[in-house]
């Protein structure tokens, strides 16, 4: 027998989150973030969908991606978010019309060292509170005033990272965007600052250009959000098939570790997806998966190929069933919060060994 897990993305989905971000933020224009693989969903099937569906802007994370980019056709602007680490990248950069974000001083002395046969487009980024990548406000005059000056720019805008945009009781959003509009005063610049949870939860955060990642995916960017409720639809369904199904006596246990025991005679089955798989192992036994529309709970440790579920109270389950591990039916978000993790982490971790179906 052979059964392989597989993740189907459904394109329509993907249309309609962009269409949710517009209508979100009316007037803005998209930068739609790919990546990380587009979060596990495929960086060059993602950008060449929402290409179509007329995003305006692509931005990711590193120089190898960009490229990857160009050298499938994408021809709309791509942003570099972690900008260049030497005038090496930066010639490749530029060769490649990429647009770069400048988010420290060093940056600054390279742009001003080269003469790029193309100059550059730049974002320029203030760390307003994320205290990651940006610079400090109390260098932000003179490094601007050394860009636009710079022979090797050839546009400039500003833009900052919120840090806890998704929750909506922190005072920390408001902080960020009063610090970034009160150090940008007097720049004429196109701005951009919201993320995904910006575009849903903050107005004022809209500026000119917005960058949705999560929500793009179909996921709440709220911590214990749910990404039907913003009207968003999974793009991803990671599901497998039960390969046995297997009775056992009260007492029995369960896996590795012996970490759960039957607490009766019952029936448990086993499906093909593990942490091999990109499923997290450490999602506690109660998890849900989908068979049959049934919502049962794992038990047991997450094995590498495997896992098992409670089968008592299961009507007709047989072998060879397809099984929803999350996806429509069943969010990413209540699958990560079982694991103690994030949604991004486990759109991101799907393993390569999983088929693709791609509907449209």
């Amino acid at each position: 027998m052979t059964s392989v897990a597989t993740v189907e993305i459904d394109c329509w989905a993907l249309r309609h989150n962009l269409a949710r971000v517009r209508e979100s933020a009316p007037g803005t224009r998209v930068i739609a973030v790919i990546k990380a693989n587009a979060y596990g969903h495929g960086l060059i099937r993602v950008a060449k969908i929402l290409q179509q569906a007329g995003s305006d802007a692509f931005a990711v994370a590193r120089l190898n991606e960009a490229l990857q980019l160009r050298e499938a056709g994408i021809q709309q602007p791509i942003i570099c978010l972690e900008g260049f680490l030497n005038s090496t990248e930066l010639y490749e950069l530029a060769r490649h019309d990429v647009q770069v974000v400048v988010h420290h001083a060093n940056h600054v002395a390279i742009l001003e060292q080269q003469r790029l046969s193309e100059p550059v487009s730049v974002w320029f980024k203030i760390d307003s509170g994320m205290h990651r990548l940006g610079v400090p406000p109390q260098s932000v005059a003179e490094l601007w005033q050394r860009l636009t000056a710079c022979d090797s720019v050839k546009a400039l805008r500003l833009m900052t990272h919120l840090a806890s945009a998704d929750d909506p009781r922190s005072e920390q959003t408001q902080q960020q965007l009063k610090l970034f509009a009160d150090t940008t005063k007097g720049m004429a610049a196109e701005v951009s600052i919201a993320n995904s949870s910006g575009i849903l939860g903050w107005q004022q955060s809209h500026g000119d250009w917005v960058r949705p990642g999560l929500m793009l995916y179909g996921a709440s960017p709220f911590i214990n959000g749910r990404g039907e409720d913003e009207g968003l639809q999974p793009v991803m369904t990671f599901s497998s098939h039960l390969i046995a199904v297997n009775h056992f006596k009260r007492g029995d246990p369960i896996g590795y570790g012996a970490s759960w025991c039957c607490p009766e005679d019952m029936a448990v089955g086993v499906v093909a997806c593990g942490y091999g798989d990109g499923y997290p192992r450490h999602a506690v036994p109660g998890t849900p998966v989908l068979v049959n529309g049934q919502r049962l709970p794992l038990v047991g440790r997450v094995s590498m190929d495997t896992l098992c579920i409670d089968l008592r109270g299961a009507a007709g389950v047989n072998i060879g069933d397809d099984v929803t591990l999350w996806g429509k039916g069943l969010p990413v978000e209540e699958v990560a919060e079982c694991a103690a993790t994030i949604p991004y982490e486990l759109l991101c971790a799907v393993a390569g060994r999983v088929a693709v179906e791609v509907i449209n």
